[in-house]
Parts: structure tokens; sequence; C-alpha cells
């Protein structure tokens, strides 16, 4: 049944997305997708592989971006942040996470339904449901990604539940620039068997030294969430109706937090808050 659910779903999106080159036009679309059906950490090798590299091993230190700086451009300057949001970026793999959340209830259901049907089953995308979900916490560790050089082309960050070591999340990240912008936006794919979806974040500093990422609804090519699946040899995109806002901060307290809302079209579907502290 599960794979007729998911050739279905690829079908789906086949049918209202448009077909792409991700070797040409559309190389900007290009990223890891899984081997199985079951997510977790299986697509890294093959992505360092792509880039003639290697995988480090997970390390404390090691960040989603080398250097924030990567981001630097008009109306962007990484030099503005606070220092704990910079450090966070850099040196993901020293912070500890503690998450809550919260479902809209006019989305909960739906919810419920994909994470069932698809978090759950390929750990992958598995979004929390309730709250006591998450209350042991939520365990992370970064995996650079580095091309034959040496240099860090990517980051796997694996997130999985403390409590039952199942993953939550299974992200490759780096900075990359979409067609006719003058900045870089932060990349995230989400690898899926055949396929993936990824997000565009486009990156400010406010006025307090934060940080805010938004995946704004847009026209194709612009920032925002995509699907993108392989489906007969050919492969398809389409943008997603999933908008996402991220504001990195310290409260008062000097503690580091993100609020992070999850709409669909314009309305707000799930709030999550993430307390993020620095190890040792």
């Amino acid at each position: 049944m599960t794979p007729l659910v998911d050739l279905g779903t690829r079908r789906f999106w086949r049918a209202v997305g448009r077909e792409v080159d991700l070797a040409g036009e559309h190389s900007w679309l290009r990223a890891p997708t899984s081997s199985s059906s079951v997510v977790r950490d299986g697509w890294l090798d093959a992505e360092a592989e792509r880039y003639g590299g290697s995988v480090d091993a997970p390390t404390p230190g090691a960040g989603l971006l080398a250097s924030m700086a990567a981001l630097d451009g008009p109306g962007f300057a990484a030099a503005d942040l606070q220092p704990q949001v910079r450090d966070f970026y850099e040196h993901t793999a020293d912070w500890h996470i503690e998450v809550w959340s919260g479902w809209a209830p006019w989305a909960w259901p739906g919810g419920e339904l994909v994470s069932r049907l698809f978090g759950k089953r390929v750990e992958q995308l598995a979004l929390p449901m309730r709250p006591l979900d998450v209350a042991q916490g939520m365990d992370s560790r970064v995996s650079v990604i580095r091309d034959g050089a040496g240099a860090q082309v990517g980051a796997g960050w694996l997130r999985t539940l403390r409590a039952t070591g199942e993953y939550v999340f299974s992200g490759c990240y780096s900075a990359r620039r979409l067609p006719g912008a003058v900045r870089p936006s932060v990349h995230v794919a989400f690898p899926l068997e055949s396929g993936n979806v990824q997000v565009f974040l486009r990156p400010e500093v406010l006025p307090d030294g934060s940080f805010r990422l938004v995946s704004p609804a847009g026209p194709f090519g612009a920032d925002g969430a995509y699907v993108v699946v392989e489906d007969g040899g050919r492969t398809f995109a389409s943008r997603a109706p999933v908008h996402e806002t991220f504001h990195v901060y310290v409260d008062d307290h000097g503690v580091l937090r993100t609020d992070h809302a999850l709409r669909m079209w314009g309305a707000t579907a799930l709030r999550l808050h993430y307390k993020l502290e620095k190890s040792g």
C-alpha cells in the first residue's frame, strides 16, 4: 500500500509541476535525494560523492554554514548579527535544542494524516504533533559535506527525538543564489525517495541584530518552498503553498531562542519555539 501512496504523491507533483533540467537551466534546484523510502542519513555519502569529496564525522564545532558571511550582499551583512546568532549557525553542533509545538485546530487533522502516512514512516519531515512528542528534547548532529578541495559545500543537520531515537528532520544546508538574485539565500533540502522538498529562505538582519529567515509566496525561481520529483526518467518541480518565517534572537535573559511559523497559503498552521543553549 505505501509504495502506491508514494507513487501517487509523485504523480500529483508531476501533474501540478513543470519539467526541469537540473543539469542546465534549473541547476539551482539540484539537491540530494534518498535511494530508499526510509531517509535517515543515507543520502550523505552520495551527496559528497557528487562533489568528489567526503563527509566529516559529526564533530563539535561543525556548523550549518562555514561562515555567515557567505550570505553577504546588498541588504545583508553578517557582521551586524548578534554574536550568539552567528555562533549558532557557524557552530551548530555545539548547541543543545529544546522545542515546543502548537498546531492551529484547523491544520491539526491534516498534519496528523501527513505524519502518519509519510513523516514517521520515512523518518523525514516528521513534524511533532503534540507537545509531549518532544517533551524529552531533541538531539541533533551536524555532518559537514566537503568537496574535493576540502571546502564545505553543505552540511547535513540530523535531528532525532531523544526519547525514541526516531528521525524528525534530515536536511542539507548551504548558501545558494537563486537566478537573478543579488545575494544568496539559505537553502535547505530534505531528501526523499526519488525527490526532495527544498526551501529557499531570504536572510534579514533586524535592527537589534537578530536574524530573520523568510520563505514567502512568489513566482517560480524566487525564495519559497519547492517539491522536486523524479518520475519516468524525468524530473519535475513545483512551488508548494508552504511559507515559513524564522526569527532567531537573544531574549532579555541572554538566552538564544527561535520563533518558527509555518503557514499554508496565508493561514498559520503550526508554530514552533526553540530554546537554544550552548553545550558545556
